[in-house]
C-alpha cells in the first residue's frame, strides 16, 4: 500500500538508527527545525540517533559521554511527527545505550519539559551536580563558558544501581 501525505504516522515505517558523522548535518537541521540551539552540538565524545519516518528524518537525540555518566541533549521531534511515540523511542534508545555503557546515571537540562522527563524517572537536581559529573562534555563546557548553566534546571536518572559483582 502506498503512503500518501495524508497518512497518519501509525501507518508509517519508523526506523531508529545511530547517526554517523556524515549524518551530522541532518542532526543540525532537525534541531534547527525545532528551534533548538546547535552551538555546542558535536559528534566528538557523543552518540546521536535519528528517527526516520518512511525514510525521512523526523527526530533526533544525543548522548554526551562522561566517566560513568552521560548527558542527554538535543532531543528533538519535528512538529508534524509529535505525539506518535517517536520521542519516547528516542529517549529509550539513549537510556538503553547509557545503561549498556555501564553508566551510573544520566543527566539532562530542561526548563520547560520537566513533566515529560519525570515520566522516564528523572528527578530535579542542581546544575552544579551536572557540572561536577560531566565537566568535559560540550554542553556543560558551553554552559559554563556562556554563563547560562547556573540558571538551568537539571535532571538526573539513576541507572545500574543494582549490586555489582
Amino acid at each position: 500500500m502506498m503512503s500518501t501525505p495524508q497518512s497518519n504516522l501509525s501507518e508509517m515505517h519508523v526506523k531508529l538508527r545511530q547517526a554517523t558523522p556524515q549524518d551530522f548535518p541532518t542532526v543540525l537541521e532537525l534541531l534547527q527545525g525545532c528551534g533548538l540551539h546547535t552551538q555546542s552540538v558535536t559528534p566528538e565524545g557523543s552518540t546521536y540517533w535519528i528517527a526516520d519516518l518512511n525514510g525521512v528524518p523526523g527526530g533526533c537525540i544525543g548522548l554526551e559521554h562522561g566517566d560513568g555518566v552521560s548527558l542527554i541533549r538535543s532531543t528533538a521531534v519535528l512538529p508534524q511527527a509529535r505525539s506518535q511515540g517517536l520521542g519516547r523511542a528516542l529517549v529509550m534508545s539513549a537510556l538503553t545505550h547509557a545503561s549498556l555503557r555501564g553508566d551510573r546515571a544520566v543527566y539532562l537540562f530542561s526548563q520547560e519539559a520537566g513533566d515529560y522527563w519525570a515520566r522516564f524517572g528523572f528527578s530535579p537536581v542542581d546544575a552544579e551536580e551536572i557540572s561536577a559529573a560531566l565537566p568535559d562534555t560540550p554542553q556543560v563546557r558551553s554552559g559554563v563558558l556562556r554563563g547560562w548553566i547556573h540558571g538551568e534546571q537539571a535532571w538526573k536518572r539513576e541507572l545500574n544501581t543494582g549490586a555489582r559483582a
